[in-house]
């Protein structure tokens, strides 16, 4: 009897990162990092891991987004499936009925991605691959046929998407090889978060050269004279030869971003982040003519693949910075890619969330090795919080990403992690619990 798709699991997972005001920015000054955590499991006993991220309420509602889509997955034939993950994807985010709640963007969006990278995470596990590996190893022929060219042919052709592959085809080997031996550039955002201490933006900022990283990064946005303060600390704790990027999580509007980033410009802001509503695309290009040199750069709250196309359509970015779980999945991440690689924009990817670390770096490294063929200007964020509840956690050296060789997208959680967070049935969240919360300690 042929294997079949026979549940997609579901689970809201939360952690109380808002205690200690990890996370912390200007649009969440209290999140509680979350994962609406998806297993997909097979008549074999095979299984596939992802999952949707979200920053605590609202978890619940990416949860029954992502069982909405079950109905349309369970009873598939694996090998139907695996054998055309494109038509798969469209399955999931072209259902006549819940297109309505989108198209292509929100909750039903995201849970289309969850169970999406689920089931590559299924498809690299049986071929016994990390999930850079596994894209790398595909034609060039065969990754164009993964993408959905409907709403980017204006911009980028399969015939254009063809010829970017086949040019990066010389050297995959090589790059391969020094993937291995060196890893990928890694940002940290760790000494930045909003609600840290001076003392400890100080701190951080100092280690994080330490322990090899050339490029930090601060949240900014909520109050203009901290703001000044802040950034002037870290400059002064880092150096003049440490680039800094400030991420303002949306908080401004454009004339607003422009006069801030005016103030800032003194202590050499590398980049902007978020400094603006993310569906902006005309105030992005604006911000952008008015701050240079400093560079923007934005991409985790982009919905799909048609804004980063318009995005970069109107050199509105200098820095594009997809998002592993924000998206419907690894078949329109390999469009971002793309069109990334079509307009010459450095990829930096987000991972500024649970998880997201571990799932992003098959991305930039797939991308490192089979379309764009650099590591130049790219960086992947990296977080230093809660790896410790993945099986496969990142693995950091000298400020970069060891490039992962365990089979799968990284995003499996032990049992036991799961259980514990569960919300709001896990010991971390029961009533006793709560009344025991310890006081939050910002110096910690």
């Amino acid at each position: 009897m042929a294997e079949v798709i026979t549940a997609v699991d579901a689970v809201d997972v939360r952690f109380p990162t808002s205690r200690e005001l990890d996370g912390s920015d200007a649009m969440n000054p209290e999140p509680d990092y979350s994962a609406a955590y998806v297993t997909i499991r097979t008549s074999d006993g095979e299984q596939g891991f992802a999952l949707a991220f979200t920053v605590g309420r609202g978890n619940d509602v990416q949860v029954a987004a992502i069982r909405a889509l079950t109905p349309l997955v369970v009873g598939l034939p694996v090998a139907e499936v695996l054998g055309d993950l494109r038509a798969f994807s469209e399955r999931l985010t072209g259902d006549s009925q819940l297109r309505w709640l989108g198209p292509h963007k929100g909750a039903i969006h995201m849970a289309a991605g969850a169970i999406v990278n689920a089931t590559w995470d299924l498809y690299a596990r049986r071929e016994g691959k990390p999930l850079w590996r596994l894209l790398a190893d595909m034609s060039p022929a065969h990754l164009v046929e993964l993408v959905d060219f409907r709403y980017l042919r204006d911009a980028l052709t399969p015939e254009e998407a063809l010829d970017i592959l086949q040019r990066a085809q010389p050297g995959r080997n090589q790059r391969q090889q020094d993937l291995l031996a060196h890893g990928y550039p890694a940002y940290t955002t760790t000494p930045g978060w909003l609600g840290y201490s001076d003392e400890k933006l100080v701190r951080l900022s100092r280690e994080a050269v330490a322990d090899g990283f050339r490029l930090i990064k601060l949240k900014v946005g909520a109050d203009s004279d901290a703001d000044l303060r802040r950034m002037a600390l870290a400059r002064e704790a880092v150096g003049a030869g440490i680039p800094i990027a400030i991420d303002a999580n949306q908080a401004w509007g454009v004339e607003q971003a422009i006069a801030s980033l005016a103030a800032l410009a003194p202590y050499d802001p590398y980049w902007i982040e978020e400094p603006t509503f993310p569906d902006d695309v005309l105030g992005h290009a604006a911000i952008r003519a008015a701050v240079a040199p400093i560079k923007v750069a934005t991409g985790e709250h982009c919905a799909n693949q048609v804004m980063f196309k318009q995005l970069l359509q109107a050199g509105a970015i200098d820095v594009l910075q997809l998002d592993a779980a924000r998206v419907a999945g690894v078949n329109e991440n390999l469009a971002i890619l793309l069109l990334a690689a079509k307009f010459g924009v450095p990829v930096c990817p987000h991972a500024g969330g649970v998880g997201l670390c571990e799932m992003v770096q098959h991305l930039a490294m797939f991308d490192y090795v089979a379309v764009s063929g650099s590591t130049a200007g790219r960086v992947i964020e990296y977080v230093d919080h809660l790896h410790q509840h993945f099986v496969d956690p990142v693995v950091i050296r000298n400020g970069r990403y060891v490039a992962p060789e365990a089979p799968g997208i990284g995003a499996r959680m032990h049992p036991a992690s799961v259980a514990a967070h569960t919300f709001p049935t896990g010991p971390q969240w029961n009533a006793q619990a709560t009344r025991d919360r310890p006081v939050r300690n910002r110096e910690s």
